[in-house]
């Protein structure tokens, strides 16, 4: 939690902030007021430490720090299948990163992309496809392992989660969108299967998703995730527009995003961790957030390098695309 001495600092910069801009003390008064009362009354407390702690710090292999493959290890399998999820498990990681999207009928299944075109032999948007043209899809004829893996079909979450269950793997439940849909279809996992409130963690890019589950489910740990300059600049750093004014406001909105899930958003939606890209994570940024009760957890980090300095260094657990050997760098 913050402590009282930060929460004065904020709140007075955010006094001076909206008085220089309206140029009203006195409107800058009652924002900074409401904001204030705002946070008081609708932020969310963060889960029982112990909790969140059974999520982001199990027993790792070996003694080491939590590995977890991202969308089940998208290297090593086709992303977001249920043999990616067999293959982390053999391959000794702590858990998987899946994304949760939903068919034109409804129905919840992993998909990360908006489309099924990058990883699949079918072609179209995944909430204009119906679940049993979905079905029949090959998860696999994209992937560099496709002849291994030919007829792997998309599953839906249940499937995924049993999986998981089986293999006794922590699940990172990744939500880009439709807040109120994810929020309801995972609390009907979690009452499904109790177990995924000690093995599980609901993460988005979106404070609103976040804040939904907590709404909804007030007992499953959560984390924000979170790339500096995200909306300003591609993952590489290449910007998203070349017109020099969409820029400035790009990376204006960055500034203040970042500011906020430092100061604000964290402590609304009740976080226990934050995912952030690898590049922007050092010691005294674990330490900043650590003090604060909130574990980072860094992605995605896919060489034999940065691997060892979390390992040894940082000590903090690390999303990962391989478990087996380097990869290229993910975005």
């Amino acid at each position: 939690m913050l402590q009282i001495g930060d929460e004065v600092v904020h709140f007075s910069a955010v006094f001076l902030l909206v008085m220089v801009v309206t140029r009203s003390a006195t409107g800058a008064s009652l924002f900074t007021a409401f904001l204030y009362v705002f946070m008081v009354m609708f932020r969310f407390p963060p889960v029982p430490a112990d909790q969140a702690r059974r999520v982001l710090r199990p027993r790792a292999p070996s003694g080491g720090v939590p590995v977890v493959a991202h969308r089940g290890g998208s290297h090593d399998a086709p992303e977001n299948t249920l043999a990616a999820i067999r293959a982390a498990s053999k391959n000794r990681a702590t858990g998987v990163e899946l994304d949760l999207s939903f068919t034109a009928d409804g129905v919840a299944i992993l998909m990360h992309d908006e489309t099924v075109d990058r990883t699949t032999n079918g072609s179209g948007a995944v909430g204009k496809l119906q679940f049993v043209q979905l079905k029949r899809l090959d998860a696999a004829a994209r992937h560099r392992l496709k002849d291994k893996f030919s007829g792997e079909t998309v599953p839906t979450l249940q499937e995924a989660v049993e999986e998981c269950i089986r293999h006794q793997l922590i699940i990172f439940f990744d939500v880009r969108g439709q807040p109120d849909k994810a929020a309801s279809v995972l609390h009907e996992m979690y009452e499904r299967f109790p177990v995924l409130y000690n093995s599980s963690i609901v993460s988005s890019f979106e404070p609103k998703v976040i804040y939904k589950m907590r709404q909804t489910d007030p007992k499953v740990v959560t984390a924000l995730t979170h790339r500096p300059w995200r909306l300003s600049h591609f993952g590489d750093g290449t910007p998203r527009t070349l017109s020099m004014r969409d820029q400035l406001w790009t990376g204006l909105l960055d500034i203040l995003l970042d500011w906020a899930h430092h100061h604000i958003l964290w402590k609304l939606c009740g976080v226990s961790a934050i995912l952030v890209h690898k590049d922007f994570i050092s010691l005294d940024y674990v330490h900043y957030w650590a003090e604060r009760g909130v574990e980072v957890v860094g992605w995605t980090v896919n060489t034999a390098v940065e691997k060892n300095y979390y390992q040894n260094l940082l000590k903090i657990g690390y999303i990962t695309d391989s478990l087996l050997e380097d990869c290229e760098p993910h975005y």
